[in-house]
């Protein structure tokens, strides 16, 4: 039963909400196997790496049964890599969704996914809680072409289904949020969305689809940096949307047509990663939680912001709906100022400061500089940006010694 339900799964039949348990493979034997042929080209255990920018064609009838009967094979490496369609059957079966398109990067995903769904004059709703560069891209860019971008207070779902009108055609938002890690009811989000014919996207990066599935709940479009936890060695650049094959088809034609593609040793190195997707996600939740319930005890730090702790907002949303937290807190110093939070980032050892998450390393920073720096006061203060406010992304080290680095940097904080 194990051997065909697999093979249902790399033949497209991917999972559906409803779909008995008992007939789906455990998380990690879809990491393994999901999305590739049992015995695969030239009898090899992992999947080819195709070089090939473009395909050949045996003559002019080849080319001519290619279009007419729509084969699924190779014809120019802009429309798509063996090694690609491999991958993407596999993040759609972990998603447990229909369709999964891959991208170069995660914002190269949101664009074209936006890009191809919206028009001039069109408008989208966002929870105000957002990474910064996908609330850019909107307010700044699609603008330029008639697109008019809303914005509404995480959590308000009130205020969201207000905002919406004749002309709104997407409501985005992620879930858990960057850094503040507030959890959305992602089954009144999508309600909403229906409700009203809209549709309704979630950046699902700081879950992945191990800690939760929005597909489930109703949610029409998944998408994640891949670069994150689906890569998960903080060694290429990747971008996902999943959803239904009807909804997507626009989306993968226009992707044909802005070459937003992977190269083929990039879609080799996350299809390795993916194999010890479940395994490290354990260590992730782990690590997070622990290191976590640490912070939040320490005298020098004033909030936590983790949603496995009973203190987050969202605790009990977040434990109804996800299996676990991920390895992302967001922590601030108490009474101290960025100079002093600075020092603390700095004094850290094992940990090293740069943006991203989701690799085995763990990373730290501190927003203010690393990505709100040339904002004013004001306008960081707007988007909850606080001048001590620190992140940490937990990697695969073991918690203690995370635990013990993070305490003798804190116990060494200047307050002079």
């Amino acid at each position: 039963m194990l051997i065909r339900a697999i093979d249902a799964i790399n033949q497209d039949e991917q999972h559906v909400p409803g779909r008995p348990k008992s007939l789906e493979p455990g998380f990690s034997t879809l990491s393994v196997h999901a999305g590739e042929q049992r015995q695969k080209p030239i009898n090899s255990i992992t999947d080819p790496i195709v070089c090939a920018s473009t395909y050949t064609f045996q003559d002019t009838q080849a080319v001519i049964d290619y279009i007419e009967q729509d084969q699924d094979r190779g014809e120019y490496g802009r429309y798509g890599n063996p090694g690609e369609q491999v991958v993407e059957r596999k993040l759609a079966a972990l998603e447990g969704a229909e369709e999964a398109i891959l991208y170069s990067s995660g914002m190269a995903a949101m664009v074209g996914l936006l890009t191809a769904k919206l028009s001039a004059g069109d408008e989208v709703i966002f929870f105000d809680e957002c990474y910064h560069r996908s609330r850019q891209f909107c307010t700044q860019h699609l603008s330029r072409f008639g697109v008019v971008t809303r914005t509404v207070k995480t959590g308000d779902y009130r205020a969201m289904e207000a905002a919406i009108n004749s002309n709104t055609k997407m409501l985005i938002s992620e879930s858990p949020t960057n850094p503040h890690l507030s959890i959305v009811d992602l089954e009144q989000f999508a309600a909403i969305g229906k409700r009203h014919r809209v549709d309704t996207l979630i950046d699902a990066t700081l879950a992945t689809p191990f800690n939760v599935r929005p597909i489930e709940f109703g949610v029409d479009f998944v998408m994640h940096s891949a670069t994150k936890y689906f890569g998960g060695h903080n060694d290429l650049l990747a971008g996902v949307v999943a959803g239904s094959k009807q909804k997507l088809a626009e989306v993968r034609d226009l992707r044909g047509i802005l070459g937003s593609v992977n190269s083929a040793h990039n879609v080799y190195l996350l299809e390795r990663g993916l194999k010890t997707f479940e395994l490290r996600m354990q260590r992730h939740n782990e690590n997070g939680q622990r290191v976590a319930e640490f912070l939040e005890n320490h005298p020098a730090v004033s909030r936590v912001l983790y949603p496995g702790l009973r203190s987050h907002r969202d605790h009990q949303l977040a434990q109804q709906t996800m299996r676990g937290f991920g390895g992302l807190i967001t922590f601030e110093l108490d009474q101290a100022d960025w100079r002093q939070t600075a020092q603390v980032v700095d004094r850290v050892q094992v940990a090293r400061i740069a943006p991203s998450l989701g690799g085995v390393e763990s990373l730290i920073e501190q927003p203010l500089v690393m990505s709100y720096y040339h904002y004013p006061p004001a306008e960081r203060a707007k988007f909850g940006i606080s001048d001590n406010m620190i992140r940490l992304a937990c990697g695969i080290e073991n918690s203690q010694d995370l635990i013990d680095d993070l305490a003798q940097a804190l116990a060494r904080v200047d307050r002079t």
